[in-house]
């Protein structure tokens, strides 16, 4: 399975998750030799995308069934079901997520390297082995005389040293894939107005899965899938005020109004206002008039005295039936992500900043209300440690069971008691590395094969 590096990660950050995956719980529970090995297997899993794409559809706007349909007819006009170099594939319901489906992506493919290459940025690269084109402004370099038409290869520069505008790189990249340059060299890097639009169309890339841009935009959302296991675990009721507390770009936000069936009110908050602009506009097309999102800091969002007659933050003290504290992290859980320049220090940064938020999390929530924190990290500082300050901090926090649970239970090492790890959800795909075969029922793999995601659920008595 492995047709990529392994995540390049400074040095020091590299020790510091190495202590994290060998803590003494750990070590007492595995051994030393298994626990280096899902080491090595999550630094080797972090640079490869899931093999499967999760789409959540817009039940409230129709049937799963029907929507189903729909999008195996939009796949069919862009040649990716039934055509004679493509199999048929099939759009699988996930058995347990109602609103939830899996599509296989076929990779790592064997695909030939041209002498034409083109440069992207990291994060562009990440995007096509995941199915998308190459935009223009993700382009940093391409041959000097390359015109619409031609076939290049497409490489990530992966600790972004590429010249924006040079020929030729010869510095630490990763082919993604072959395409079909649609503009120019000279349309690309023009001085006077940016680039838009595609500039590469992948037609033969490492890892094939179908694009999505434009594809159903009202009906289908690509999210991760422990992302959607979030919205089911939070669990909202038609009439309830939820709040969304670090709500960018509101995948969530509407997942949540979407499970009320839009009735009640979902508060979004994130501290960006294009941000907030963003999660109007998703909210727009999915026809959803429950959310209301404000440019606010969540860390302030609670006061005793909120500002008379507003509507908007701050917000009174248990204001809110249920709250979603979907934090902001390192991020050490993305896939595919073959590079991170990010410090120890950066790192480390983060569980400060979740406190804070925590704290005003648990003020806002209700007695009897749902408080659900998530973040796409591997750490244990963000995660179980995180559960366990919280549990010694404010005695009026319980864990809860979740539904749906596909992941595995809490990671030891934060001093946790297995019926408490038991209650937590944490998607470890370093786990089934090399063990997802193309044989078991989609689903199942799909399960396994995520991002590295932690999920706890907590009642305030």
């Amino acid at each position: 399975m492995s047709a990529l590096p392994r995540i390049s990660l400074k040095a020091e950050v590299t020790e510091h998750l190495r202590s994290v995956f060998l803590n003494k719980e750990v070590l007492a529970a595995v051994g030393l030799q298994e626990a280096e090995l899902r080491f090595q297997k999550l630094l080797t899993c972090l640079s490869h995308p899931p093999l499967y794409t999760c789409v959540r559809a817009s039940t409230h706007l129709a049937p799963l069934e029907d929507i189903r349909l729909r999008l195996e007819e939009e796949l069919k006009k862009q040649k990716w079901i039934s055509s004679p170099e493509q199999p048929s594939v099939h759009i699988a319901p996930h058995p347990r997520i109602t609103d939830v489906l899996l599509l296989p992506v076929d990779g790592p493919r064997p695909v030939e390297q041209l002498s034409s290459e083109v440069v992207v940025g990291a994060q562009c690269g990440s995007a096509v082995l995941r199915g998308a084109h190459v935009f223009a402004p993700g382009i940093i370099a391409s041959p000097k005389y390359m015109k619409a038409g031609d076939m290049v290869s497409v490489f990530s520069d992966l600790e972004g040293r590429c010249t924006r505008g040079a020929t030729s790189f010869q510095g630490n990249k990763v082919f993604v894939g072959n395409g079909v340059a649609e503009m120019d060299r000279s349309a690309i890097f023009a001085t006077e107005t940016p680039a838009r639009g595609v500039g590469v169309q992948m037609v033969d890339p490492l890892y094939q899965s179908p694009s999505f841009d434009g594809v159903l935009p009202s009906l289908v959302f690509l999210q991760n899938l422990p992302s959607v296991v979030v919205g089911h675990v939070l669990a909202p009721r038609p009439g309830e005020w939820i709040l969304d507390m670090c709500a960018a770009p509101g995948g969530k936000t509407c997942h949540i109004a979407a499970l009320m069936g839009d009735k009640g009110e979902v508060v979004a908050l994130d501290r960006i206002q294009n941000k907030i602009d963003r999660i109007r506009q998703n909210a727009q097309m999915l026809s959803l008039q429950s959310i209301k999102a404000y440019c606010f800091n969540s860390t302030q969002a609670v006061s005793d005295e909120p500002k008379q007659g507003a509507k908007g933050p701050p917000f009174p003290p248990e204001s809110f039936d249920r709250v979603l504290l979907d934090a902001p992290c390192s991020g050490l859980g993305q896939r595919p992500n073959m590079a991170s320049t990010w410090s120890l220090k950066e790192i480390c940064s983060y569980p400060p900043l979740q406190r804070k938020l925590f704290q005003a999390a648990v003020r806002l929530l209700k007695k009897g209300g749902v408080l659900v924190y998530s973040t796409c990290t591997v750490t244990l500082a963000e995660n179980e440690e995180q559960v366990a300050w919280a549990l010694n901090t404010f005695p009026c926090l319980t864990l809860q069971p979740q539904e749906p649970h596909i992941g595995a239970e809490g990671m030891l090492g934060a001093g946790l008691s297995p019926e408490q790890l038991c209650l937590l959800q944490r998607f470890s795909p370093e786990v089934n590395w090399d063990q997802i075969e193309t044989t078991p029922p989609l689903a199942f793999r799909a399960d396994r094969d995520t991002i590295g995601f932690f999920i706890a659920k907590f009642l305030k008595t």
